[in-house]
């Protein structure tokens, strides 16, 4: 099974904060000879450094780390390169990681740095999916059957 997934579940320190987010699960998918994986970091194919200050979309649309500077700009260019890749690609299915600006698949935080989430997805996810690929959030990747057919 061919799977674009986000590169911080697979282990590369390329989260806000230089850290990663990795999973065991992923990690077993990796690992598996028959998958060819496709890692992807949108924030930082969009120009965005590691570290940088944490970022969230507001209800506006405007993604603004929380000191203030929109960086909208570097998100959409992120989400465009993603977008082309899996283009390019074909992955069978996108995983990705939860809540994240970027990635977060039908919940991202608000945008006020509460920790107050909402049901919508991250700007990379949610173009993705418009464009009609088949994406998960790392929280159900048991969806994600053996056989592909989840």
């Amino acid at each position: 099974m061919k799977l674009m997934i986000s590169a911080c579940l697979l282990g590369v320190n390329c989260k806000y904060n230089g850290g990663n987010n990795l999973d065991a699960r992923v990690s077993a998918l990796a690992a598996d000879k028959s998958n060819r994986i496709i890692p992807v970091c949108p924030e930082v194919m969009g120009g965005l450094a590691t570290p940088r200050p944490p970022a969230e979309v507001r209800a506006d649309g405007r993604v603004m780390t929380q000191d203030g500077k929109d960086v909208t700009r570097e998100y959409e260019k992120g989400a465009a390169l993603a977008l082309a890749l899996a283009r390019k690609e074909q992955p069978d299915r996108v995983i990705l990681q939860s809540r994240s600006p970027s990635c977060g698949v039908g919940m991202r935080y608000d945008g006020t740095f509460s920790r107050t989430l909402v049901p919508k997805s991250g700007i990379t996810a949610a173009l993705l999916m418009e464009n009609g690929f088949r994406v998960i959030d790392v929280s159900a990747l048991d969806q994600l059957t053996p056989a592909g057919k989840g």
